[in-house]
């Protein structure tokens, strides 16, 4: 007993005298940024998408915000601080951690640019806030995607009325759209969790809404907590189900928020990783997953056997068309690239409103109210609209990179969405 009594001392002196762990030369600069990010946020709604830092420092941010001029400077500054922060002074993911920030802050800057006035082209502001180059098709590119479509859907009158109404009988009735969702997001959970470990504590509140420019969203509230909503403004229909589980919740946009503040904000002390700009590379990176994460957990025919066994029977839909809705709703995939053409062309001012409608219409292959919503969309978030088609496309070729292997794929999809991923590292 005395023997153990000793060593036991001994240990702990030992402990006491061995040096505190050396912090990391980015964290003073990643709190500056935190609490500069949360000071440009109170010059524009929306800016900031989630935070869950310190409420003393999203206090400070609301008394006294700077200018303009004053928060550029103070960005310009930051990024040279972070800048001479030699590569060689940092460990490990310490150097992706530095990339990171100089790319946030360059973000940052081409959205005090664009507050203060200034116009960028496109192409411009889709680089500085995304961190990535669009490469833009005329739509005439399109329009043999559009031939091939008139195949499936063979009639009279304009090919958007013919895909539109047959897309409308797979709408889910409005008094069983919760139970369809809550099985939907259920399958999405479980799938992933049979992959990526979640925290025992991680939950979400579902809500629906109405009077809004997006179709669904997440609003991260920290602690492995989300609100998912959906918007019933236009009717719901069945394929959204799942797309809206996985997109909005695993293994998207809530998966990736609880591991970032898992493994780097609270994990490592990363405190960079409290904040969301909305308008950063950091949302290529959420925007592609998501949409890459429906492939993902439901491969193949996967995502149609499910809904015919358990979807179509919950929204007392009859399922004998379902292959021929997944033909036509993968067929019109290829026509993605189209709305970033559109909003290009009507954010510049070389289309009006009413023709950027019409345009989302022909090559959107969708009624006028869902063509004024997508318009709706380009005009509250412009370039953002990159993000889920470039932003799925980068992700997918890089997770599938790893190989056919499904372990493979969710291991480097884990990869992608639980550490600071840049565009750049997925081409890489």
């Amino acid at each position: 007993m005395i023997r153990f009594a000793l060593v036991a001392l001994a240990a702990c002196l030992l402990f006491a005298a061995a040096p505190a762990q050396a912090k990391s030369p980015l964290d003073p600069l990643a709190e500056r940024y935190v609490k500069l990010s949360l000071e440009i946020g109170e010059k524009e709604d929306g800016y900031i998408d989630a935070y869950y830092g310190p409420p003393e420092w999203q206090a400070a941010a609301k008394v006294a915000p700077r200018d303009l001029p004053a928060l550029r400077a103070d960005v310009a500054s930051l990024s040279s601080a972070v800048a001479h922060i030699k590569p060689g002074w940092l460990v490990g993911d310490e150097q992706r951690r530095r990339l990171f920030l100089l790319a946030q802050l360059k973000a940052a800057d081409t959205r005090l640019r664009m507050m203060s006035g200034e116009k960028l082209s496109f192409e411009d502001e889709a680089e500085g806030l995304f961190g990535v180059r669009p490469q833009l098709k005329p739509l005439s590119a399109y329009d043999p995607v559009l031939k091939e479509i008139e195949a499936l859907v063979p009639g009279e009158g304009p090919l958007w009325q013919r895909v539109d109404a047959f897309n409308d009988r797979f709408i889910i009735p409005a008094d069983r759209l919760r139970p369809v969702m809550d099985a939907a997001i259920a399958e999405c959970r479980k799938r992933t969790m049979d992959h990526i470990a979640l925290p025992a504590s991680e939950r979400f509140t579902l809500e629906f809404v109405t009077g809004k420019s997006w179709s669904g969203y997440n609003w991260y509230k920290g602690d492995a907590t989300s609100l998912i909503q959906i918007n019933t403004d236009l009717p719901v229909r069945l394929s959204r189900a799942v797309d809206l589980g996985c997109h909005e919740g695993y293994p998207g946009h809530h998966v990736l928020n609880m591991l970032l503040e898992e493994r780097l904000s609270k994990g490592k002390g990363w405190v960079e990783f409290s904040v969301y700009p909305l308008f950063s590379p950091q949302s290529l990176i959420a925007e592609g997953s998501a949409n890459y994460g429906i492939e993902l957990a439901f491969p193949g025919d996967e995502k149609r056997a499910f809904e015919v066994a358990t979807l179509y029977p919950l929204a007392g839909l009859d399922p004998k068309d379902a292959a021929r809705y997944d033909a036509l709703l993968e067929a019109q995939k290829a026509l993605a690239g189209a709305r970033f053409t559109i909003a290009s062309e009507y954010l510049s001012g070389r289309i009006t409103k009413d023709q950027a409608i019409a345009l989302t219409q022909t090559y959107g292959l969708v009624s006028a109210k869902r063509a004024a919503q997508t318009v709706a969309f380009t005009e509250q978030y412009r370039s953002y609209v990159i993000n889920y088609g470039l932003g799925l496309d980068m992700v997918r070729a890089f997770v599938e990179r790893a190989g056919p292997d499904p372990a493979a794929r969710w291991t480097a999809m884990e990869w992608v969405i639980s550490g600071p991923t840049l565009p750049g590292d997925l081409l890489r």
